[in-house]
């Protein structure tokens, strides 16, 4: 292989790159995870990172006690990130293989349990 012959392909490797790392950027920045308390009385959403966007308490709420609506919201929104981690992840599988070593440190970050 000559110089320009690596040189080529040293560009091309760097625009799949490029390629890659904007495919991921598009396909984290439409993460959002999004849960139901079982009894229906609390609703909540978060973003790529986790963080809570949206919580609404129904009309069901009302009968639980503070304590009971304190660990359904915190329930909740753990599922919710949970969601977001598992959308996350399948966004990012095709972009960098299912096996490889940017996806191992990846899936060591995220809010899922222990598979």
């Amino acid at each position: 292989m000559d110089g320009r012959e690596w040189l080529d392909d040293y560009r091309n490797r760097l625009e799949d790159v490029r390629a890659r790392a904007a495919r991921a950027e598009r396909a984290l920045a439409a993460v959002a995870g999004a849960a139901t308390s079982r009894d229906g009385a609390v609703v909540v959403t978060v973003d790529q990172a986790g963080a809570l966007q949206h919580l609404e308490l129904t009309e069901h709420a009302e009968v639980l006690s503070r304590k009971e609506l304190a660990a359904t919201v915190v329930d909740t929104a753990r599922r919710a990130r949970e969601e977001a981690a598992r959308q996350a992840e399948a966004a990012l599988v095709p972009v960098f293989g299912e096996r490889s070593a940017a996806m191992e440190v990846f899936r060591s970050h995220l809010a899922l349990p222990e598979r």
